[in-house]
């Protein structure tokens, strides 16, 4: 049985910081969501990602466009604007987790690893208070869901999609890393990484580098130490 470890006052504000980041993203999505569904009752359908919201937020703003009524229209413009101060909350809390990250020793050393930027570094340090907990860092990736599920009978086993057990929030930074990683310089480079491209599909590609730099993260964690890159096979 693994118990909860106690945290510290600071650690419990740090843990405190970052539900509050994932509260405001939920919020930025249901909003988006939900402006886009009311828009598209309309015919007005733009490309999906929160980057193009901002095409549906000049509709809203362009007198010359009479598309929406008027009863409707006035409170999409107050959708909008709560997105933009959303975007604003959340832009002021990641300069603050970066600031704090700069002062844990155990941010410092996360952060030197490929797919590890300032915000997954320190939601690990936080919400990992004693990585020792873990038997290995196979165990520490399945805590997070990042492992195929079992299911079987007679003695057979069969995998299949990820568990998604644990900190739903840890593994979405974690795949977010994974799949910049993939989109980067490195990914080429790789011959671990350009095996499974060439035969996966990528977002299963990024779900296996999570679980990798999961196991890394928890050897790192234990070690305090920072990250080593393996010399390229001759």
């Amino acid at each position: 049985m693994r118990f909860v470890e106690i945290k510290t006052e600071q650690q419990q504000a740090d843990t405190g910081l970052h539900r509050v980041r994932e509260m405001l993203q939920k919020q930025r999505t249901m909003f988006m969501n939900q402006m886009r569904g009311l828009m598209a009752e309309y015919g007005i359908v733009v490309a999906e990602g929160p980057a193009h919201v901002a095409e549906l937020v000049a509709i809203l703003t362009d007198p010359d466009d009479h598309r929406i009524p008027a009863p409707l229209l006035d409170g999409l413009v107050k959708v909008a604007e709560l997105l933009r101060s959303i975007e604003q909350k959340l832009e002021a809390i990641d300069k603050q987790i970066v600031v704090a990250g700069r002062s844990n020793a155990t941010c410092r050393h996360l952060i030197t690893t490929p797919g590890f930027g300032p915000i997954v570094s320190s939601a690990l340090a936080a919400f990992v208070t004693n990585p020792a907990v873990f038997r290995s860092g196979g165990d520490f990736a399945a805590s997070l869901g990042l492992v195929p599920r079992q299911d079987g009978t007679g003695g057979k086993v069969k995998l299949g999609p990820i568990s998604k057990r644990g900190n739903g929030y840890l593994r979405r930074l974690l795949v977010n890393g994974a799949m910049s990683v993939l989109n980067g310089k490195q990914a080429r480079h790789d011959p671990w990484l350009v095996r499974l491209l060439a035969s996966k599909p990528r977002k299963l590609v990024a779900v296996a580098l999570a679980n990798k730099m999961a196991r890394i993260a928890w050897a790192l964690m234990m070690r305090q130490e920072d990250f080593r890159a393996m010399p390229a096979a001759v």
